[in-house]
C-alpha cells in the first residue's frame, strides 16, 4: 500500500527544501536498474529464453542477443511495456511460471514512487489508485459475479476498470463497458421482459412507472426514493459522447470522464446486485 513518504533527514533538520514526491510517470533513473533486474529474473535459464522470445515478438523487439537480455535492457515506457507483457504472458498459465513474486515488483514500484502498480490479479500493470477505492470496485465485481441475475456485469465492470486504469488506457472502451455493466446488473430489476433493454430504455421505464420502484435509502414522505439512482443512470447514459456517429466529428470520452463513469457504474452495479433497488409488482 502506498503511504505518505517520510520527509528526508536533511529536510527534517531544515537543511534542505522538501522534495516533490509526486508519483513518477514512465521509468525514472532510480527505478530503471531495479526494474530491469526484476525482469531479467523472470527468465533464469536458456530454456526460458523461448518465453522471452515470444514476448519480444509481441512487442516487435529485435536484436542480436538472447531475448531475455533484450527484454531486460529496455528503458522508459518500453521497459514498462516489457514488464506488463511478461506479467500477462499466456505462457505463465502453462509450463512457465517466471518470477511469481510479483509482490516484489509491486514493492519496487511503490518504494520508488512510481505512478503504476501491479493489478490485483498479478497479470499486468495499472495506474496507481487508492487501495480502498480499488478494493471497493473489486468487491463489487466479486458480488456481481456471484449474482446470476446480474448477467455479465462483473466481466464488463472488470474490463472497464482495466481500460480506465491499465498501462495504456482506452477511455472509449472503459466508458462503453461501464454502461454495459450497469445494463446487465439492472436488466432483471427494471426491464426483465425487454430482451433488448438499454440504459436509455430503462430510463424510459423508470419515467413511465416510477411508482413501481423504490430503494433502501430512506427518503422523506414527499421525496422520490429512486431519484438518486435515476440521476446516476442518466448522468452515465448522457455522458457518453462517442455513442453515435453524426455529421459532426465524434467526440471520444476523456480519460477523466471514463474513470468517473467507471466509478459511477460500480456504485450502480453494487446497488442492483445487492437488492438496494426494488421493483414492486
Amino acid at each position: 500500500m502506498t503511504t505518505a513518504p517520510r520527509p528526508r533527514f536533511s529536510t527534517r533538520l531544515g537543511l534542505s527544501q522538501a522534495v516533490d514526491e509526486a508519483p513518477y510517470d514512465g521509468v525514472p533513473a532510480h527505478l530503471r536498474q531495479p526494474l530491469q533486474a526484476w525482469l531479467l529474473g523472470c527468465f533464469n535459464t536458456n530454456r526460458e529464453d523461448q518465453y522471452a522470445a515470444r514476448i519480444c515478438l509481441q512487442l516487435r523487439l529485435s536484436g542480436g542477443e538472447a531475448s531475455r537480455f533484450l527484454l531486460s535492457r529496455q528503458q522508459g515506457w518500453e521497459l514498462l511495456d516489457a514488464i506488463d507483457a511478461t506479467l500477462g504472458s499466456e505462457d505463465r498459465e502453462r509450463d512457465w511460471f517466471g518470477n511469481e513474486n510479483w509482490e516484489e515488483l509491486d514493492d519496487l514500484l511503490d518504494a520508488g514512487g512510481s505512478a503504476y502498480q501491479v493489478n490485483q490479479d498479478g497479470d499486468g500493470l495499472e495506474e496507481r489508485v487508492t487501495p480502498a477505492v480499488r478494493d471497493a470496485v473489486s468487491q463489487t465485481v466479486a458480488d456481481a459475479e456471484a449474482e446470476p441475475s446480474a448477467g455479465s456485469a462483473a466481466e464488463h465492470l472488470a474490463t472497464a476498470w482495466r481500460a480506465a486504469y491499465g498501462l495504456h488506457p482506452d477511455p472509449v472502451r472503459a466508458y462503453s463497458e461501464a454502461i454495459k455493466a450497469v445494463e446487465c446488473a439492472a436488466h432483471s430489476v427494471i426491464q426483465p421482459n425487454h430482451g433488448r433493454a438499454t440504459l436509455g430504455t430503462m430510463l424510459g421505464e423508470i419515467g413511465n412507472a416510477r411508482a413501481k420502484f423504490t430503494s433502501v435509502i430512506s427518503t422523506p414522505p414527499s421525496g422520490d426514493p429512486i431519484a438518486p439512482m435515476e440521476a446516476m443512470m442518466r448522468a452515465l447514459w448522457e455522458g457518453q459522447t462517442s455513442r453515435h456517429g453524426k455529421r459532426t466529428g465524434t467526440v471520444p470520452e476523456t480519460l477523466e470522464a471514463a474513470r468517473a463513469g467507471v466509478h459511477l457504474a460500480a456504485t450502480l452495479v453494487q446497488w442492483f446486485t445487492s437488492g438496494s433497488v426494488i421493483r414492486h409488482p
